[in-house]
């Protein structure tokens, strides 16, 4: 219809034909999750990998429990959480002390410039929640 005429499929009663979309199909694929894990030993990094490979989940990972518990697992997880980030061509950010994001590659964790400071106020920034890269 862009050229202003319409289509020469025509069949042999007159009427136009017209072929059915499925949309359903794409619409599932096309969805974000944005989804919150524990980790409370090295077994639970297993989901977390898992859902980042499927390509279409957001991680956010409460890592308090193992951290309470044991740092070298800790570091072994965490460790495993990035080599699955970079194979897949993710991002993976630490938010605050007790959570780390992932995510997956058509999404990027924002990363504030450090020492950048606030033309408009004066005043001092409240600190707020610090961002680890790992």
């Amino acid at each position: 219809m862009m050229g202003g005429r319409e289509p020469e499929a025509i069949s042999e009663g007159g009427e136009k034909e017209y072929v059915e979309l499925d949309t359903t199909a794409a619409e599932a694929r096309g969805k974000v999750v944005v989804r919150p894990f524990v980790m409370e030993n090295f077994q639970d990094i297993k989901n977390v990998v898992d859902a980042l490979r499927d390509g279409n989940t957001i991680a956010i990972v409460n890592i308090r429990p193992l951290k309470d518990k044991d740092i070298i697992e800790l570091k072994r997880a965490i460790s495993k959480l990035k080599k699955t980030a970079d194979a897949v061509s993710g991002d993976l950010a630490g938010f605050g002390d007790d959570y780390i994001i992932a995510t997956p590659s058509f999404a990027q964790i924002y990363r504030a410039k450090i020492g950048a400071t606030s033309v408009q106020t004066e005043e001092p920034q409240a600190a707020g929640p610090q961002e680890e890269t790992f």
